[in-house]
């Protein structure tokens, strides 16, 4: 198994997501680290820390691909993120919600293996406004 190198940049990135209500897009993580590093860096972080099992990509009803952080189900191997991707209208924030888990029924010789459900409308901080 490859060594896991810790970086200013990776351990800011990972606390930026972890810390985050909602998923982060690139460029949203770009600009709260400010000039730490350049956008190369932050790609390359990202990749390594989904590949480590930190964090998981969700791409939104708009093409953009968001990153949130993962429970602590997953491993460098196997992500474990069949749930719910809530993408709202109105602020475009991406959410995870755990705790609806769809069933999916395929036809018969298909076999799940991963899925990304993401159903859009508006948030409950959107929804008070």
């Amino acid at each position: 198994m490859k060594q896991v190198r810790n970086t200013h940049a990776k351990t800011e990135i990972l606390n930026l997501i972890n810390g985050s209500e909602v998923a982060l897009t690139h460029s949203d993580i770009q600009k709260k680290l400010g000039d730490l590093c350049n956008r190369v860096t932050i790609y390359r972080v990202l990749e390594r820390l989904e590949n480590e099992g930190a964090i998981h990509k969700i791409v939104n009803i708009d093409g953009v691909v968001n990153f949130a952080k993962c429970s602590g189900k997953c491993t460098h191997e196997q992500h474990f993120h069949n749930h719910v991707h809530f993408n709202c209208k109105e602020c475009h924030s991406v959410t995870c919600i755990e705790n609806a888990i769809p069933e999916i029924s395929l036809p018969e010789h298909f076999i799940a293996q991963e899925y990304n459900l993401i159903i859009s409308g508006i948030c409950p901080k959107c929804a008070d406004l």
